[in-house]
């Protein structure tokens, strides 16, 4: 799950490049373009390489604003050798940053949240990659196909709301507008999709990807340093919603999982999110749990208001409700200070079944009017 991991699939996805191009380097590549690109091959390879160098300087830069300000050209006269060779230096040096970049290191990147972690930057590096290769590939009439993890690896970090397919290569090329895929309308936008944090005073609040998500719910840490009695069940169980969610296409990522990480030490204390997206009158259930060594200190209800400000404040988010035991009194003090008021028969109502016994809370946000 960790960058060790994220480095060594850069430098797969590299070498495989390298291999098939390495084949053709013989052939003229600024005379050639891939089909429905106005890039030649040639372009497209160097646009590999700064896509690579560029990742690689804003995660060990440590960029938060913008892209690093440098640039790479090629010195007169390089050949499609030379040119393979920065392609495997820039993703020496992605996967290096990587390797070496802390487990809380986040980066500038502008879509759509403006900042990626670590695996983020791998699975962006893949992507460009993997495509990029293909696109190559096609205009110079060779065969290209990576090992089925490569993709796997980006479709469960950065495509969320991508449904899984039966084949992550085939899935990914649908993902991206170049291929289709039996029952699924061809794609003409696409974007990634890092992972949103939401800042709070002592925690930030980290989304959980469907690939932390399958790691939680089998029983793993899905990448996070877990306090010693972390994550409790309810976190173990959202991770097992979110992943179904993800299998089943209907995974909106922003209103998923997310993990509560204390800022003075990076350690994992506890999960929060939402029990789906929204519903057509603005609608939205949350629910948390704390590993047990993280009560009693205010964390919840922080987090909480945090989550609730951020959703508050969307225009798809009308209100948030939540259902707990009547004999719960911490986390009845936890909603309370966070907001959330004992809903109405009226509200009850509004908001539909719940189960039996549950006492339902609810928080309002301001009125279309008020806004």
């Amino acid at each position: 799950m960790g960058g060790d991991v994220g480095g060594h699939r850069v430098t797969e996805a590299v070498a495989g490049a390298v291999a098939v191009l390495r084949t053709v380097t013989d052939r003229d590549w600024t005379a050639v373009k891939p089909a429905g690109m106005e890039w030649t091959v040639h372009e497209t390879a160097f646009h590999i390489c700064g896509c690579l160098i560029a990742y690689a300087g804003n995660l060990a830069g440590g960029a938060q604003d913008d892209y690093v300000p440098f640039d790479i050209t090629l010195d007169e006269g390089t050949d499609n050798t030379g040119l393979l060779h920065v392609l495997e230096t820039g993703g020496a040096l992605l996967a290096a940053a990587v390797r070496t970049a802390p487990r809380e290191a986040r980066a500038f990147h502008p879509y759509p949240f403006r900042s990626a972690n670590r695996e983020g930057f791998a699975a962006m590096g893949i992507t460009e990659v993997l495509l990029h290769t293909y696109d190559v590939t096609r205009g110079l009439d060779l065969a290209y196909e990576p090992p089925a993890h490569l993709p796997e690896y980006v479709l469960t970090r950065i495509f969320p709301e991508v449904q899984p397919g039966p084949d992550p290569w085939r899935t990914l090329l649908w993902a991206t507008g170049r291929g289709d895929l039996p029952g699924r309308a061809r794609r003409t936008e696409w974007r990634w999709s890092n992972n949103l944090v939401l800042p709070a005073e002592r925690l930030t609040l980290q989304g959980v990807t469907p690939a932390s998500a399958t790691d939680l719910a089998a029983g793993g840490d899905g990448g996070f340093d877990w306090v010693e009695d972390g994550p409790f069940e309810g976190t173990r169980e959202a991770a097992g919603m979110t992943l179904k969610a993800y299998e089943a296409g209907v995974h909106r990522p922003e209103f998923g999982l997310f993990v509560l990480v204390r800022r003075e030490d990076g350690r994992a204390i506890g999960g929060m999110g939402f029990h789906g997206a929204p519903d057509e009158d603005g609608r939205a259930e949350v629910g948390y749990d704390l590993a047990p060594s993280a009560r009693g200190r205010g964390y919840a209800t922080e987090a909480l208001r945090a989550l609730s400000d951020w959703a508050l404040a969307r225009d798809d988010v009308r209100s948030l409700c939540a259902t707990i035991e009547p004999d719960n009194a911490p986390s009845q003090r936890v909603i309370a200070r966070a907001g959330f008021l004992r809903a109405s028969v009226e509200e009850e109502q509004a908001y539909g079944e719940k189960e039996p016994g549950l006492r339902l809370y609810v928080l309002s946000g301001p009125t279309p009017e008020a806004t």
